[in-house]
């Protein structure tokens, strides 16, 4: 259309509601202006009836001169006509002339206005002080004549008489008058618009209530309501006039789905007529008049009264300011007339309906760039764009129908058919014959010429696409495209068509439309042949003839395209066409033999391919292969799957149909969501009969979801893909003169396992003739290896743990790998003191077990062992590449018996040996022995280090008990492993050369069963001769044996362990006693506590090197530090509970200690716990020196040991297997010397005391005891 185009005038409807004027006509000439220019400034607020939303008006109106004429008839239901109020004007203030003319003029206006029903009137009365002037005489007061119109004629309705006082002049007295006057005149015509208009409804509402009689038109009533329409259309509510339209609209609609369905109204007769003119829509008028006197007589035709109807409904909307709601509805109204028109049976010529609905369709577009500017059109053009899309199909199947896109042209009858659509047009319409542009000039010129035609459709085709794009919606564009391609292909211009053809396929097969797929790929295939694109229709004519939407005579077609192209030519060096393998054939299955999918170098693979052929008949294959690539990565070098081979069946490869060509994105593409379809019925609820059926989607959100942002433009089943060259140099699988069957395929590949290595599947290649299809890539990924293994030898227990001391069977493994055990191989095991090998007995020698790759056994024989001071050698049996061999040999870990280590020793290959050391495992209450061996093998030149770990199933412990002078030794063997032993033959012997002591064995039994997790005591008493040794060196002996081998011999085990400083030094005697003038203890009652301390024993030359300190009158003495603590808080230390005490290194020497306790409960109470400590000053002298003296008769201590009572509680300071300092923190951090704590060693000092228990009393108390008896 031309921009420049001059936007038509919007004429809008020029009545008003009608005031009558009577009397005075020149007093109402007067005042017609400012009475016109005033009335519709103020709003006024209009209440309506039902309920309804009150809404504001500016209310105008058309003054004429009463008239009895104008008065309405009974029966007028006109509103346009009728007058709501009626005025009578006077300026009389004469008495006389009131009387003699005045007062007859206004019976005579009111009988009029009584017989005619009318009740809505007003009397004003102008006053101007001009008037009075000239009539001073005889005018009468001021409100006398006012007064007088009253009495005669209101009565009752004062307020129907008026007065406007000097409405010519400018004060404030007229304004006051004037705003008076508006606002009455304003309520009274308001109240007639409401009374009349509710009266007029109501006899509407009779009238349509009376539709189903016989005799009810439909025409009559519309122009009933349409009076409605225009007179809220005069008070300018276009909404309220909208839905007057609208209702007429859906009661008209009703009335034809009733004919229909079998329902039909006789009035519908009228609009059965057959369609003569089709003209299209008139939208550039307010009013059609031409139109509605036609639906005013019921001689309107369907596509008359649906045009006329919308008009009006189009001029409304405009003036609400919603252009694009007439879009809409205009594309409603055009589908909906088509329908009506097939409902009703109205006889149409071909063609005529296309012709109207272009027309309209234009018509529309013209009106809505009429009212809005460029820019708003450009971006409402989803609004609009539907209009254009109908209109280009519609203009497409004039062409078809008047043979313009033929290429032979029109001929006669088609000229003739177009001759007769022309004519029903009629001339063109006034509004539009200066516009060159036109509607009808467009359609006129369309159908006139093929060029034209032409001309004409491609460039509403291609505004339709365009606006389709801008809006995203690329699936209607792409419907327009495909529909341009069908113009193409009729015009035999195949090369434009194939593009817009593409892209509708792209659309399709993301989405999943199979249908429409297929019938786009046959049209694309006939324009590929007519474009002798050889490649791309033979890729086509795969897709059809795998295609199962087709026929089978349409799929055997395209099948055999494929083969006559593929024996046109003999000669081998042509080019051969690439196709891909998708449309021909779906790799379904792959499988690996071995399953495991990896060999060793040379060994037999074979892969099975499953093919599903797609083809409708065989299909001879002069050579099927697949390309491999082989990489140099050892990964795998014990021969694992590789990929997508770890799946629950082994050496099996499912391909998921459509993911083997292009991996998981097309796959997901290609595939898309299911459709999720329900039926739904429509039953009528008077007898449940079935009115009608459908099918609903519900996942339409899915289904419909647009894919073309994100879409690849080489989709799978699309357009061809690349042509892949397959590299014949290559390693490759390959078979000759393979005929596929329709369906499933076999296809057995003897892989290449030559190089080590990794080969993964590229290709897949079918070649028929000069036809190749290929399939690009293979996925998931699939790939087997070859390896070329090293030998290898391992070592493993055959039962978990191994436990030291005790014959204990490993495993040998050699895996041969790539090496070939011949004749007088052997291995070379170096033999340690620690675990030596046990040789096999003669009635059970050793034997070796022969397994090939797949673990299956294939031979045994047996070893020859030979062992010397040093080296055990085991010979081989001969045994092939890729065998693995096992045999099983008996070892023995010596259990340590202690910390001596003899020297050093070397193994066969000249390495220091590293004695075992014994560890605590941390997932074991065991001890660990790691004991490693070294083989020398006959395929290299280094030695192989082997470790096992064995655990020791005894944990020992020792300990010194004393009895006064008498020492015991005893020996705890705890059983910490899972197996039960008998324990016999225990000795406790000294490793001394010179036995000065005497064990004797308290131990009555003389074999124990030890159970797992148990312990055992063996018990031995010292006895000596001269005197006892400050050390004792023992050694422990045993021999044990598992409880479940009754058979088996027993094993030594030894113990090695030293004592120091068993001599008992002191002893240590306690003795409570009660207080003064008391015989027994009692709680809460101080009692004193004496403490002997006795030496027993003369000082050896170690005790007087670190214990002389000095002498007291001639005697050697020591210090001791004594400490009194009671853990179980049955007694209160009452004083010091420590101190010094210097004893002499005499024997029998004695020193006794007083102290204070108080027992603190009643009972069999134990002795306070008694502790003695060496005190051992510093080298260093203190300034000032204590006095033993004192210290022996006053047990208190001496000045260097205040620092402990400046501190706390000398019971806080004990001695726990290590020496402490005793001294403050500030002492040692100046470096003063500091005396030190160290205890004794268990068996020094002999408390005869411990376990002694003393009786408490409870404390006496009198209590008094009141009884009350009655």
């Amino acid at each position: 259309m031309e921009p420049q185009e001059e936007k038509p005038i919007i004429y809008t409807m020029e009545n008003k509601p009608i005031v009558t004027c009577a009397g005075d006509q020149a007093l109402f000439t007067s005042l017609y202006t400012p009475l016109a220019q005033q009335l519709p400034r103020e709003p006024m607020e209009w209440r309506r009836t039902y309920g309804r939303a009150p809404k504001m008006i500016h209310l105008e109106a058309n003054f004429v001169q009463f008239k009895e004429d104008l008065l309405p008839k009974e029966g007028n239901k006109a509103l346009l006509t009728f007058p709501f109020l009626h005025i009578y004007w006077t300026d009389c203030c004469d008495t006389e002339v009131y009387k003699s003319s005045v007062k007859e003029d206004m019976t005579r206006w009111q009988s009029s206005l009584r017989v005619h029903g009318s009740a809505d009137w007003v009397i004003v009365v102008v006053e101007t002080s001009d008037a009075k002037k000239k009539n001073k005489t005889n005018i009468l007061p001021r409100s006398s004549i006012v007064d007088k119109i009253r009495n005669d004629f209101c009565n009752k309705q004062n307020d129907r008489c008026v007065v406007l006082s000097d409405p010519l002049k400018d004060s404030s007295r007229s304004q006051e008058s004037w705003s008076s006057f508006l606002l009455k005149l304003r309520t009274l015509l308001l109240m007639s618009f409401t009374k009349n208009l509710g009266r007029f409804e109501d006899d509407m509402r009779t009238l349509r209530e009376k539709r189903t009689q016989p005799g009810w038109s439909f025409c009559e009533y519309f122009m009933v309501q349409e009076e409605l329409a225009f007179v809220f259309e005069m008070l300018q509510q276009f909404e309220d006039a909208l839905v007057q339209y609208d209702e007429l609209d859906a009661l008209f609609t009703q009335y034809v789905l009733n004919f229909g369905a079998g329902d039909g109204a006789n009035w519908l007769g009228s609009f059965c007529a057959p369609v003569k003119a089709w003209s299209g829509l008139l939208l550039r008028r307010p009013i059609d008049m031409e139109k509605r006197e036609g639906i005013q007589r019921g001689e309107a035709s369907l596509l008359d009264l649906r045009s006329y109807l919308f008009s009006r409904q189009c001029t409304l909307l405009i003036f609400l300011q919603r252009p694009w709601e007439v879009t809409h509805r205009a594309l409603e109204l055009l589908h909906t007339c088509v329908q009506e028109l097939r409902l009703l049976e109205v006889s149409v010529l071909e063609g005529a309906l296309d012709c109207w609905v272009f027309l309209s369709c234009l018509e529309v577009l013209h009106r809505i760039e009429g009212c809005c500017d460029p820019a708003q059109l450009a971006a409402n053009c989803s609004h609009t764009v539907g209009l254009w899309a109908y209109a280009t199909d519609k203009l497409k199947c004039l062409g078809y129908l008047c043979g313009l896109v033929s290429d032979q042209g029109p001929t006669s009858e088609d000229l003739n058919r177009t001759v007769d659509l022309l004519a029903g047009l009629g001339d063109e319409r006034p509004e539009t014959v200066s516009s060159l542009q036109s509607p009808y000039k467009k359609l006129k010129e369309a159908l006139s010429s093929v060029e034209a035609f032409e001309r004409h459709y491609l460039e509403l085709s291609h505004a339709a696409m365009e606006m389709y794009r801008a809006i995203g919606r690329m699936r209607s564009a792409r419907l327009v495209g495909k529909s341009l391609a069908e113009f193409y292909m009729r015009k035999a211009d195949p090369d434009h068509a194939e593009s817009f053809l593409q892209d509708a396929l792209r659309s399709y097969v993301s989405e999943g439309w199979n249908l429409p797929v297929t019938h786009t790929r046959k049209q694309i295939a006939a324009c590929q042949k007519l474009l002798v694109r050889t490649e791309d229709y033979l890729q086509t004519s795969a897709l059809l003839a795998g295609d199962g939407n087709l026929t089978s005579e349409e799929r055997e077609h395209f099948c055999q395209e494929i083969l006559t192209f593929a024996g046109q030519s003999t000669d081998s060096k042509a080019q051969k066409v690439a196709l891909s393998m998708t449309a021909f054939a779906q790799l379904t299955q792959l499988q690996f033999r071995p399953a495991t999918a990896s060999v060793h170098s040379g060994a037999a693979l074979q892969v099975e391919l499953r093919l599903r052929s797609l083809m409708p008949v065989p299909v001879p294959l002069e050579q099927l292969a697949a390309s491999l690539h082989f990489s140099l990565e050892q990964a795998g070098t014990l021969g694992r799957a590789k990929g997508a081979l770890r799946q629950p069946n082994p050496g099996i490869v499912h391909f998921p149909p459509g993911s083997s060509s292009g991996g998981p994105l097309q796959s997901s593409l290609a595939g898309g969501p299911a459709l999720e379809l329900d039926e739904i019925q429509d039953r009528s609820p008077s007898d449940n009969s079935l009115n009608s059926a459908g099918m609903v989607c519900k996942n339409t959100h899915l289904v419909m979801r647009c894919h073309d942002s994100g879409s690849s433009p080489d989709l799978p089943n699309c357009v061809s893909p690349a042509p892949v060259a397959m590299d014949d140099g290559a390693q490759m699988l390959k078979t000759h003169n393979v005929t596929l069957l329709p369906g499933d395929n076999s296809i057995v590949f003897t892989a290449p396992s030559g190089d080590p290595g990794t080969y993964t599947l590229r290709q897949l290649c079918a070649t028929v003739g000069q036809v190749q299809f290929v399939l690009p890539h293979i996925y998931p990924l699939v790939q087997y290896e070859v390896y070329s293994q090293e030998p290898q030898l391992t070592v493993e227990p055959l039962t978990e743990p191994l436990l030291a001391g005790l014959p204990q069977k490993v495993r040998f493994t050699l895996q041969t790998g790539h090496y070939s055990v011949k004749k007088g191989d052997a291995l070379q095991l170096s033999n340690t003191d620690s675990m030596p090998i046990l040789p096999p007995s003669p009635s059970s020698p050793c034997a070796a077990t022969i397994l090939n790759a797949a673990s299956e056994r294939v031979g045994e024989a047996s070893l020859s062992i030979q062992a010397s001071e040093k080296v055990t050698s085991i010979v081989l049996p001969l045994t092939p590449p890729y065998h693995t061999l096992e045999f099983q040999l008996e070892v023995l870990c010596v259990i340590p018996s202690g910390p001596h280590r003899p020297p050093g020793e070397r193994l066969t290959n000249g390495e220091v040996r590293h004695r075992p050391r014994s560890y605590s495992h941390p997932d074991t209450p065991m001890t660990a022995i790691d004991q490693r061996m070294s083989i020398d093998c006959p395929w290299s030149i280094y030695s192989t280090l082997l470790a096992l770990t064995f655990y020791i199933p005894f944990k020992t412990k020792h300990s010194l008990l004393s009895a006064g002078n008498r020492k015991f030794i005893q020996v705890c063997v705890q059983n910490v492993s899972d197996v039960s032993f008998h324990l016999t033959e225990q000795h406790l012997t000294e490793q001394q050369q010179e036995c000065s002591l005497e064990l004797q064995s308290l131990n009555t039994k003389a074999q124990q069963l030890v159970s797992s997790k148990q312990c055992v005591f063996c018990l031995w008493e010292v006895k000596w001769k001269a005197c006892l040794p400050a050390c004792l060196q023992c050694v422990f002996s045993a021999s044990f044996s598992p409880s479940a081998h009754q058979t088996s011999s027993f094993k030594p085990y030894h113990y090695d362990f030293q004592l120091e400083r068993v001599t008992t030094l002191y002893s240590l005697r306690a003795e409570i006693l009660p207080g003064a003038g008391e015989q027994s203890c009692h709680s809460g009652t101080l009692c004193g506590l004496e403490v002997s301390i006795t030496r027993l024993a003369e000082p050896s030359e170690g005790e007087e090197e670190v214990e002389g300190q000095g002498e007291t009158e001639g005697l050697r003495t020591t210090k001791l530090m004594y400490e009194v603590a009671d853990s179980s808080s049955s007694w209160a230390v009452c004083g010091k509970s420590s101190g010094l005490v210097s004893m002499p290194l005499a024997v029998c020497a004695t020193h006794k200690i007083h102290i204070e306790v108080m027992p603190l409960f009643a009972g069999h109470l134990p002795f306070p716990k008694i502790q003695v400590f060496k005190y051992l000053p510093h080298s260093a002298l203190p300034a000032i020196q204590p006095d033993p003296d004192s210290c022996v008769e006053n047990d208190t201590l001496s000045l260097l040991d205040k620092a402990l009572d400046d501190q706390a509680d000398t019971a806080s300071i004990r001695s726990r297997g290590s020496v402490l300092s005793v001294g403050s923190g500030e002492q040692q951090q100046r470096g003063l010397p500091m005396p030190r704590l160290e205890p004794f060693n268990p068996g020094q000092v002999f408390n005869h005391s411990q376990g002694l228990q003393v009786l408490v009393l409870p404390a006496t108390d009198d209590h008094v005891l009141e009884v009350n008896a009655t």
